[in-house]
Order: C-alpha cells, then structure tokens, then sequence
C-alpha cells in the first residue's frame, strides 16, 4: 500500500502561497524542479527561470480549500485544490505534479484555471 503523502504537500502547497516564501528565491528554488513549468491563471506559461527573478513571484493573498491528493507512482503525485485569490479577486482551480528527488519533494507542474462564477 502507497504511503500517504496529503498532508506533508498539502503543508508545501500553502508553504508556496505564503508571501515569505514566494519572495524567497532560494526557497522558491528549493521546491520547484529544475524542469518545472506552468500554466498560469492567466494563461501564460512559466517556467522555474522565470520564477527565480528577484523579489520572487509576487505577494497574493490565498485562500485555500478542497486539497485532495492523488498517488501517481512512489515518487510522483497529482494534488488538486480550490483557491480564492483575495488580491486578484477571483476563485481557480488548481492542479500541481509533484516529485520526490533525493528524498524531498519538488513541484514538477502546476496549472492554475480561473473558476466561472455561478
């Protein structure tokens, strides 16, 4: 049986929206995967160069809710959550890959999808 990795990614989730960490950018190397790549909210692709320029990726507001994780293989997992973006004013999706490298984990990918409001 795999082992249950939700709450240690859920922790570097959030580890990720907190504004110390996204204008730490030795941090910020620390936990993305020197491969990583996303597709923004906005519908921009980045990638873990563009996340290291000084100052970070930017202070935002989260708020997150909905985390659920999904085991891929021993090392790799898909997580999907909700946020409410208070800065931005809007609600998405968000989905993110996650390996593990030398016994830590790294995000891979992640995509964030801005929600229809009903």
């Amino acid at each position: 049986m795999p082992i249950d990795h939700s709450l240690e990614l859920e922790q570097l989730e959030k580890k990720l929206q907190s504004p110390e960490v996204r204008t730490d950018v030795a941090e910020i190397d620390r936990l993305l995967h020197d491969g990583f790549f996303e597709f923004g909210s906005s519908g921009v692709p980045f990638t873990k160069a563009d996340c290291l320029d000084p100052g970070g990726i930017g202070v935002r507001e989260f708020h997150m809710r909905n985390f659920e994780y999904r085991p891929l293989s021993a090392d790799t997992a898909l997580v999907t959550y909700k946020v409410y973006d208070a800065t931005l004013g809007h609600s998405t999706l968000r989905s993110s890959v996650w390996k593990k490298v030398e016994g830590r984990w790294q995000m891979y990918f992640h995509q964030g999808t801005i929600m229809k409001e009903h």
